[in-house]
């Protein structure tokens, strides 16, 4: 029996990296995890957010098959997908490039009406340094607020934009520059909006978060992009904050999954003339309330 962390495992190993958020578990393979020991996968996922998996070896059919596990999965709107399997996101950085995807604070695809439930990434080259993920438990960044500026935020929505598509001269720019391509489907299409809750509640657990980013919040609804700004860049310091954080080092074999709804994630880009490679599936999620 293992009960670390303040919750009991009775077929796997639970080690939180950090006492803010995020575990690694140990003890078990993702490809063959039976019915019991994938509950309390699914319990620590809720528990810590996100999880950490070292030495799996998943095929493109496994990973897929743990992925559906949560639910289906998501064909990312911007992105190419890898070859044959349109709900495989290749993350990949090579050396010779300049700049990666997601490096910066944000949560996935929020401008979606249903952003994603969360992200399952596999590492399959890293480099030999650098490249780590950040990851920031939003509803800490919830908790830590005043009362007086809970009881505001919680009556305000705030548009979620896919905005970085709106200019694609800059958008084929940033193409040349990452390995990881923008899809010219995607540059062709209206920019999305969709308004979303500021403080949004759990599905699974009714806990709140703040669910802002820099990424893809432009304003709140009914106000200028200028009046936002202030409020919005606090709450961005806030949802980083390094107390609500834990860092995660790659390793070739390692997997990370995380809870989309109350996370933000950092990948870190500091691994120049180094490739990076990596697989991605992502589980579609619900309408934020």
């Amino acid at each position: 029996m293992n009960d670390i962390g303040g919750s009991c495992y009775r077929l796997i190993e639970v080690r939180p990296l950090s006492s803010a958020v995020g575990a690694e578990v140990s003890g078990v393979n993702l490809v063959d995890c039976d019915g019991p020991t994938f509950i309390e996968i699914h319990r620590a996922f809720l528990d810590h957010h996100v999880l950490f998996f070292r030495d799996q070896e998943l095929s493109l059919e496994s990973h897929k098959e743990f992925g559906r596990r949560f639910g289906t999965l998501n064909v990312h709107p911007q992105y190419e997908p890898l070859d044959g399997h349109p709900e495989i996101l290749p993350i990949v950085k090579e050396a010779d490039t300049e700049h990666n995807i997601g490096g910066a604070w944000h949560s996935d695809v929020t401008f979606l009406e249903r952003p994603s439930l969360g992200s399952i990434l596999y590492a399959i080259d890293v480099p030999a340094s650098g490249g780590d993920t950040l990851f920031a438990n939003q509803e800490l960044a919830f908790d830590e607020l005043s009362t007086g500026l809970r009881q505001l935020l919680c009556g305000l929505r705030a548009v979620h934009s896919d905005h970085t598509l709106s200019d694609r001269v800059e958008a084929e720019k940033r193409n040349m520059t990452r390995s990881t391509k923008l899809s010219e489907e995607a540059m062709r299409q209206p920019v999305v909006e969709n308004l979303h809750p500021v403080i949004r509640t759990h599905p699974e657990t009714g806990r709140k978060s703040l669910f802002v980013n820099r990424a893809f919040t432009v304003r709140f609804e009914n106000m200028t992009v200028a009046e936002s700004k202030p409020l919005l860049e606090f709450l961005y310091k806030q949802a980083t904050k390094p107390e609500f954080t834990c860092r995660f080092h790659w390793k070739n074999g390692s997997v990370a999954m995380w809870d989309n709804r109350c996370v933000q994630h950092y990948a870190l880009n500091d691994y120049h003339g180094q490739r990076r490679y990596m697989h991605r599936v992502t589980v579609n999620g619900d309408r934020p309330a």
